[in-house]
């Protein structure tokens, strides 16, 4: 009895000819040049969720999708066997990719069934192939990260990595940057999959150049020499400089000591510099090693001395550069548009992954531009990752857990060493932008860099999650209604919230000039309306509850007081000499009739004095007898008496 393959079941044979029809019906609609432009999702969706149709309800989801991936497969081997990637006849399997990826969405298949076939492709192919392959990629990005990206992530990044190895970086390396362009597309910028959570750093990237024996020799002796020089400490001589006296009227000025002049490094022959310069690869690789302070010493030397010997030599420009602008004949107007290429081109040639340590070559690496920004950026690197290892940058840091502290190292700069390192990262700086175009470059490391030391904050802190949640309804609905609430027009009421009062102002209704020609306005009270006034004040001064109550109504009595004595003095001047500072003023100022009371009376006592026919002169003698105890200083009575006279 033969065997039975599974492609031969009933279910996987129905999923079969349906995929075959929708092929047909995609190749009606785009026939050629497939692999750059996908598929309509609206006119294929009926066909894609009929392929379960004949599979019977008793059958779960998983053999479902089962059903569908064997199918696919098998339209795709059988594609594959006569596949050309090249030629027009490879629409099918781009076809099959939409179809699939349009199931994966709708639930029909598993979700990373298309990218686990298109990883298939690639390993297929060879890696001038594998371009065409990844123009699919990178043409249905959008569609393939929009829906179940985190079942599929694991499938791209395994493709693309071992797509990588493949490749060459120095031969396929816009290829390279392509795929990692892909990458940082795709993923999101939070995902973990791209982090080196222990600090591992890449020793195996060694750097092999030619040292003759004598160089070993001289290098080694060069060694000790400076370490013994480190060790011995030079005896600083007393100035023999006369100082001044400091007596007063001296003339004598001060000879100050002439400026120390900084030490400059000595400049190499390349010959020398060349096992030097090449040995620094190796700290750049395994900064590690600079925890011993022997290594620490012989790096700051070489790049000290690698510094002197760039800042001496002149730079050319590069080839990719000099033959971009030579012979051609550009028409006007076309400059603007060949830019962006002659750039490209000039990053094109610029580039290198690794470069050749022959000693022929030296000379020529040295005074390429390119080449020394290369080298500065690298030690610019390792200076940031030595700074990060002092004690001030170490405070910086949070309280981590012992599972976090991975990247973290023990190690602890010196002081001495920190300020080398700032002193030598300032004089790199100085380096870079005293090139061609070199502040527009030394802006643009330094604006990595600081993203770089952002980034590994983020990784020493476990990578915490950098998506915030979504926005509740309830809080989106209270954030409306607050909007709605600030920007209605608001009515400006009739009287604000502390305005003042101005209805005083108003004519006819008792304010305004009216207000002002009101006699209290400008009348003095009668000395009666004060000492009343005064009274009131002494009787709240008994019923006063705390103690500025209390100072209030006695400055205002003082005040009341002070004012009956101005008008005493205009009007009573007799009864000043009464007053005795403090006794009250009750009984000295006594109420007084007014003048119109006072001709009352006057009137009232003459008619009385005319009915009984009492002669006026008897009366005024009566009044000057009473007032016979008015004397005038000198003795003499204050009025004379017609009738004695």
């Amino acid at each position: 009895m033969a065997a039975t393959s599974a492609a031969d079941l009933q279910p996987v044979a129905a999923v079969v000819s349906r995929l075959q029809a929708l092929l047909q019906q995609a190749e009606q609609q785009i026939p050629e040049n497939a692999a750059s432009r996908p598929l309509p999702t609206s006119e294929l969706l009926g066909g894609v969720n009929a392929l379960h149709e004949d599979i019977s309800d008793k059958y779960d989801q998983t053999y479902k999708w089962a059903a569908v991936e064997t199918a696919a497969r098998e339209i795709f081997y059988s594609s594959l066997v006569d596949l050309d990637i090249e030629d027009s006849t490879a629409v099918t399997v781009w076809h099959l990719f939409d179809i699939l990826s349009l199931c994966g969405d709708q639930g029909i298949c598993a979700p990373d069934l298309v990218c686990l076939l298109v990883e298939e492709l690639l390993d297929s192919q060879t890696t001038i192939k594998c371009r065409i392959v990844f123009d699919y990629l990178e043409s249905r990005r959008e569609r393939l990260a929009q829906k179940d990206f985190q079942k599929k992530s694991l499938v791209f990044l395994r493709s693309c990595n071992e797509l990588l190895r493949r490749l060459s970086r120095a031969e396929d390396a816009i290829f390279c940057g392509r795929v990692f362009f892909f990458l940082f597309l795709t993923f999101p910028l939070g995902d973990r999959s791209s982090v080196n959570l222990r600090g591992e750093f890449h020793t195996e990237n060694t750097t092999k150049f030619e040292v003759s024996g004598a160089s070993q020799e001289s290098m080694a002796n060069q060694t000790s020499v400076d370490a013994d020089a480190s060790d011995t400490k030079l005896e600083t001589p007393k100035s023999t400089t006369p100082q001044p006296t400091g007596k007063p009227g001296s003339k004598a000025v001060p000879i100050k000591a002439p400026p120390k002049k900084a030490t400059e490094e000595p400049v190499l022959s390349n010959s020398e510099l060349y096992p030097i310069f090449w040995r620094l690869q190796q700290d750049f690789s395994d900064p590690t090693r600079l925890f011993a302070a022997n290594n620490l010493k012989v790096f700051k030397d070489g790049l000290a001395k690698t510094i002197a010997k760039f800042s001496k030599t002149d730079v050319v420009q590069t080839k990719a550069a000099t033959d971009s602008s030579r012979g051609q004949k550009r028409k006007l107007g076309q400059d603007s548009l060949d830019g962006a290429a002659t750039q490209n081109q000039e990053v094109v040639g610029n580039y290198n992954p690794k470069y050749l340590t022959s000693r022929d070559l030296f000379d020529l690496e040295l005074s390429d531009l390119a080449f020394q920004r290369h080298i500065l950026v690298q030690a610019l690197i390792l200076i940031d990752f030595l700074l990060s290892l002092t004690e001030k940058a170490k405070q910086k840091l949070p309280s981590l857990d012992d599972k976090k502290k991975d990247v973290v190292f023990s190690f602890m700069l010196a002081e001495k060493d920190a300020e080398w390192a700032v002193a030598t990262r300032t004089t790199i700086n100085t380096l870079l932008q005293t090139t061609l175009e070199g502040k527009l470059f030394a802006r643009m490391v330094e604006t990595v860099l600081a993203r770089d030391k952002n980034w590994i904050r983020w990784k020493i802190e476990g990578c915490p999650s950098i998506v915030r949640q979504s926005v509740s309804m309830e809080m989106e609905l209270e954030a409306r209604e607050g909007a709605r609430k600030a920007t209605v027009p608001r009515r400006v009421p009739a009287r604000p919230n502390g305005a003042m009062d101005l209805s005083f102002l108003v004519e006819g209704t008792g304010g305004g000039l009216e207000l002002l020609e009101d006699p209290s306005r400008y009348t003095a009270p009668a000395i009666n309306e004060l000492v009343d006034g005064l009274k009131n004040d002494e009787l709240d001064l008994e019923m006063a509850m705390d103690d500025e109550e209390k100072t209030g109504l006695e400055n205002a009595m003082a005040n009341k007081r002070w004012r009956i004595l101005r008008e005493a003095r205009a009007t009573r001047l007799e009864v000043l000499d009464k007053v005795v500072p403090g006794n009250s003023l009750d009984d000295v100022f006594q109420p007084q009739p007014d003048a119109e009371m006072q001709d009352a009376a006057a009137t009232d006592d003459r008619q009385s004095r005319e009915d009984r026919d009492v002669p006026e002169v008897v009366v005024n003698n009566a009044e000057n007898e009473a007032n016979a105890d008015e004397k005038m200083p000198d003795g003499t009575a204050l009025h004379d008496d017609p009738i004695k006279a």
